[in-house]
């Protein structure tokens, strides 16, 4: 069975609490904390979480690969991203 819980929820900027506020503490708007019923994650999310199983890795560990750069044609662009362009990437 799913374990409900109520939030109160601030309707200018989303802020969360547990209990009501007459002030909100982050856009400080009075009397805008409206209920609500918070339904805690299921086990669905978890499982997702599951497929990611990469591990932290080491800078020493980080393998370099050299890509070929497309160049601009601008050389101070091509200079802060390190000598153009790689093929893929999103600038």
């Amino acid at each position: 069975m799913v374990k409900t819980k109520t939030i109160f929820t601030c309707q200018n900027c989303g802020y969360q609490s547990p209990k009501w506020l007459g002030k909100c503490p982050d856009c400080n708007s009075w009397n805008s904390f409206v209920e609500e019923d918070y339904t805690a994650p299921c086990a669905k999310s978890k499982e997702r979480k599951a497929l990611y199983k990469d591990e932290p890795v080491l800078l020493k560990d980080v393998e370099i690969k050299e890509a070929g750069r497309l160049k601009t044609g601008l050389g101070e662009l091509d200079r802060v991203l390190g000598g153009g362009i790689v093929a893929g990437s999103v600038v």
